[in-house]
């Protein structure tokens, strides 16, 4: 199993582990409870004594402490731990309520023997919040579910071709470059490529979407995959930690476990209101005391008050819903690296596609050659461009060496090979140069279009096609149009990303007029054509600098500048892990309408969040002035701490509930 498979398993055992143990101690804690609240209900007596004192007051002492300090220690261990630091939270407010209850009733009965004992207040008030934080911990298995239902995803064994024998090994053997056997029905081991044999294949594990895509010789496949048809030898590419699928588990798992800037502002004002609760519950003793002369009305209250001020719904309102919307987003294709991310999202302003593999399938095709010089054919031209492009990478090149080699055209050896970075190519072939551009390169480099040279190049681009000339020895031979054609979700995305009230923006190194053409045909009208790849990020901070904020969409390696530089950084999956690495949020298919899910998504995961933040803070003050008998005076109300105890696990519980109903969203 990967490493980071590994550690993410490890983790979801033992968040298996942790609900475990705190369904044992809250059951044990209820149990020990019961008997000490029924005899401070009923005033059970018992005819025997020990020590003076009736036995059923020992029970309850014995009883009380068990559930008090016995299974309350986490209460009272954080409490310590935050002393050392000067420092207080919800475990302060815990462990000084129910320890002053317990401390004060102990005191009395040792001092008395008789007056109102409260050792079923400390024990019920414990037992409610160890009830709580089982369904806290309960919840957040249910949150984390995605990451395990993920690694189960994958497949534990693999037909590798040795010496062309097949052999099953565990999958932890494979490595890159092994030939692997894939029958229909069956998992993809690892990453790959299509080495041998077509078949269609179930993707919907990874990308949300149910339609088997085709996948013939040279297409890239994932592991954990589904092969539906066709029996397929593969090549293994990435293995171990560095499949997609294993990159889907770490992300999920670190964004459930970093903070949010939001919620690290949950936590400063936690350390300011704990400290605040103690106070207000220090000045209820008081002003109880100073009133009634009477120790027992004036502690009750303060404990109370500080029971149902414990934050602990606030600790709960940004990291349940950050676990549910990320584990949501996995499931459906959108990686959210981290809480951050998603509170960006609620600020973006206007989206910036790239175009090429972004809005377009990145899989330009040549639709037109043109000759222009007497005694020059077609054939002529695409055999020194694919004889000159074969040395690029670039994907305009790749789709003039495809239509050579598509022709049975002969690709030839070219020397001082040199690219020209948004430009074009040139080189040396046969004692000629050659040099294959766009329309800067031609000016650039001398080369004049006549009239009918001009227009023809007009009316391709006009067409939404991105033109270059061929030229030998500085004499332009002809034209060849290249097109990249949308992908299907691109115009709707465009368009419900409008309906939002959000800006679109495209971004190529096409000329203005292609880039104008392919913008109308998606519904973009604001264009930046002609940007060198280094430029990309200049583009992004010129709209940051009118006070925008921006979210990038791209997928290619000279995109992570960009993607790094926008406030907010959209890799697609299909593209280079450069790309993907730089972006905040990861769609693992390629299409333009994830773009518009995932930015719905984190809007609604926030949301919810400050839904959370809001009822924590607004239950929590409305009722510390109940607590401290505001009402007392007006309407006899006075809350007793065990009712306080049981309306503060309800706040933590619908916290919880709340950030699960994303799911049904």
């Amino acid at each position: 199993m990967p490493a980071d498979a590994t550690g993410a398993s490890l983790a979801s055992l033992a968040a298996a582990q942790e609900v475990a143990a705190a369904k044992k101690k809250t059951i044990w804690a209820i149990a020990c409870t019961v008997p000490v609240l029924l005899i401070a209900m009923l005033s059970l007596s018992s005819p025997f004594f020990f020590l003076g004192r009736d036995l059923t007051l020992w029970i309850q002492v014995v009883l009380s402490m068990v559930v008090i300090i016995g299974f309350g220690w986490e209460f009272h261990s954080g409490m310590v731990r935050q002393l050392r630091f000067l420092s207080a939270n919800m475990d302060t407010l815990i462990s000084i309520g129910t320890l002053a209850a317990l401390i004060y009733s102990v005191v009395l009965m040792v001092l008395d023997g008789n007056g109102d004992f409260y050792f079923e207040t400390g024990a019920v008030i414990t037992a409610l919040i160890l009830l709580g934080r089982y369904f806290e911990a309960k919840s957040r298995g249910q949150a984390s579910e995605a990451i395990e239902k993920l690694m189960q995803l994958g497949a534990k064994t693999a037909r590798v071709l040795r010496k062309n024998q097949e052999i099953e090994i565990p999958i932890e053997q494979v490595q890159v470059g092994d030939l692997l056997v894939v029958r229909p029905g069956e998992k993809m081991p690892v990453d790959g490529k299509v080495a041998k044999g077509s078949s269609s294949v179930d993707e919907s594990m990874l990308t949300g979407e149910s339609m088997p895509v085709t996948k013939h010789p040279n297409d890239d496949i994932f592991g954990a995959t589904i092969n539906i048809s066709g029996s397929l030898v593969m090549k293994a590419t990435k293995v171990g930690k560095d499949t997609v699928l294993a990159q889907i588990v770490k992300m999920v798992s670190d964004a459930q476990t970093k903070k949010a800037p939001i919620q690290k502002l949950a936590d400063t004002v936690s350390g300011i209101f704990v400290p605040i609760v103690l106070g207000i519950a220090v000045l209820t003793t008081v002003i109880w005391y100073l009133v009634t002369g009477d120790i027992s009305q004036s502690i009750i209250p303060a404990v109370a008050v500080v029971v149902i001020a414990c934050p602990c719904a606030l600790g709960l309102a940004t990291p349940t819903a950050i676990m549910v919307g990320t584990g949501l987003g996995a499931q459906r294709g959108i990686l959210i690296k981290n809480g951050e991310s998603l509170e960006k999202c609620k600020k973006i302003d206007v989206v910036m596609f790239d175009k090429t593999g972004t809005l377009t399938q990145g899989k330009p095709r040549v639709t037109d050659v043109l000759s222009l010089r007497q005694g020059t054919t077609t054939e002529d031209i695409l055999k020194l461009a694919g004889s000159v492009e074969n040395s690029s990478e670039h994907p305009l090149a790749r789709a003039v060496v495809n239509a050579a080699k598509e022709r049975k055209l002969a690709i030839k050896e070219v020397e001082a090979f040199k690219n020209i970075e948004g430009k074009g190519v040139k080189a040396n072939l046969q004692r000629n140069l050659i040099i294959i551009g766009n329309s800067l390169l031609m000016k650039e480099t001398g080369i004049n279009l006549d009239a009918k040279a001009r227009t023809a190049w007009d009316q391709l681009e006009g067409q939404a096609k991105t033109v270059v000339g061929v030229t030998r020895n500085k004499y332009l031979l002809g034209l060849i149009a290249i097109a990249d054609i949308a992908k299907d979700d691109a115009r709707d995305a465009v368009r419900q990303l409008h309906e939002q009230g959000i800006q679109t923006a495209m971004i190529t190194g096409d000329n203005q007029k292609t880039a104008v053409a392919i913008g109308s045909q998606l519904g973009i009208t604001t264009i930046f054509a002609q940007v060198l790849p280094q430029d990309k990020a200049e583009k992004v901070k010129g709209l940051q600098d009118q006070g925008l904020k921006v979210a990038f969409v791209g997928d290619g390696i000279n995109d992570a500048p960009a993607l790094v530089q926008a406030d907010l950084g959209i890799a697609m999956g299909t593209g280079t892990d450069i790309a993907i690495e730089a972006g905040n949020i990861v769609l693992v298919k390629g299409s333009p309408m994830k773009v518009v899910e995932s930015l719905q998504l984190a809007r609604l995961t926030f949301k919810t969040i400050k839904q959370n933040l809001f009822w924590a803070f607004f239950y929590n003050s409305a009722f510390i002035p109940v607590a401290a008998g505001v009402l007392y005076p007006f309407f006899g109300i006075l809350l007793n701490p065990i009712f306080a105890a049981a309306a503060m696990a309800f706040s933590s519980i619908s916290v919880v509930l709340n950030s699960l109903r994303l799911k049904r969203n």
